[in-house]
């Protein structure tokens, strides 16, 4: 009997790290090895420490996936040393996740390919502390206008992200925002569907799983997010026909302008537009999480779905001396 080359590749699922959504990370980092191995992969978990680097170069996997919420994770920094070791990776590029990472940046380049995103300033705690908090925060209320939220520049999982309505309020989230970062990214806020949509490329090109719409019992917060009964989904969300094609065809636009590859999440408001607010290149994979709720929607047995990202990875990997420290 002749085995399949596939069933044999050594996944190595990354996990962990020490960012504020380390436990977040290894739950999904576990979910996706068991799916993995369900479906015939060698799949095994790693942590993020001084043990990481050693333990590659030992296994010597032919791809590393990595599952990492937070800073280390999605800012590309640990993408980098998988590529210095010369090892493939599952998923986007360590530029392109500095890019999505920084939600200023991402937003700025999105709005330039003409997608729609919530009117925003950035404000570094240093420059925030220099010109004194009374005199700027009056200038964003009066620009911005009210309500707004504010979140960190780079971050995820809703972790120091408010909801401000009045002005007494901004002084708060400022500080609550600064808690998880440096820098405070302040937006428009905007009612509507809250849609998030989940873009995966099985080796045809990216295409989209179905939106899901999230629709919490108060505010879509870290505890919301992963403990059952706060937040009710529907998957697909419930939008006209036109409207649905109009939100994934923006997810894919998103997925495109900022060099995704493999998965990308999109979360987005739709009301009589549809507004882009940020994207994941490791979206989360517990058993709250929102792309696997959208596989599930769209007919999908997790262990095949992550079989064919890890078989497309593999395929479209580069080959021969030097081609993967030539990306």
């Amino acid at each position: 009997m002749t085995t399949s080359p596939v069933s044999t590749t050594r996944v190595a699922v990354l996990a962990g790290g020490l960012s504020h959504e380390r436990d977040v990370s290894l739950r999904s980092g576990r979910r996706v090895v068991e799916a993995l191995r369900s479906a015939g992969l060698d799949a095994s978990l790693h942590d993020v420490d001084a043990d990481l680097v050693p333990a590659l170069r030992d296994l010597r996997p032919e791809l590393v996936w990595p599952v990492l919420h937070g800073s280390s994770g999605e800012d590309g920094s640990v993408r980098d040393v998988v590529r210095l070791l010369g090892l493939p990776l599952l998923g986007t590029g360590p530029r392109e996740s500095r890019i999505a990472w920084n939600k200023p940046t991402a937003k700025t380049l999105v709005a330039r390919a003409g997608i729609v995103t919530p009117e925003f300033v950035t404000l570094p705690q240093s420059l925030f502390r220099e010109l004194g908090p009374t005199r700027v925060l009056e200038a964003v209320a009066a620009h911005l206008g009210l309500p707004l939220v504010v979140k960190p520049a780079c971050g995820g999982s809703a972790l120091g992200v408010s909801v401000v309505r009045t002005a007494d309020e901004l002084p708060r989230a400022m500080v609550e925002c600064f808690a998880y970062g440096d820098t405070a990214l302040i937006e428009r806020a905007v009612s509507g569907a809250e849609v998030t949509v989940a873009v995966v490329d099985l080796g045809s090109g990216p295409t989209t799983l179905p939106p899901v719409e999230i629709v919490a019992d108060g505010p879509y917060d870290f505890d919301a997010r992963y403990h059952p009964g706060r937040v009710e989904y529907f998957t697909p969300a419930r939008l006209a026909a036109a409207v649905r094609a109009e939100v994934e065809r923006v997810a894919l636009d998103v997925h495109s302008v900022l060099g995704l590859r493999q998965l990308s999440r999109v979360d987005l408001i739709v009301d009589d537009d549809v507004h882009f607010l940020e994207v994941n290149v490791a979206p989360g994979m517990t058993e709250t999480s929102l792309l696997p709720q959208a596989a599930a929607a769209a007919g999908h047995d997790l262990g095949s779905l992550y079989r064919s990202l890890v078989e497309a990875a593999l395929a479209s990997a580069p080959t021969g001396p030097g081609a993967v420290g030539a990306l």
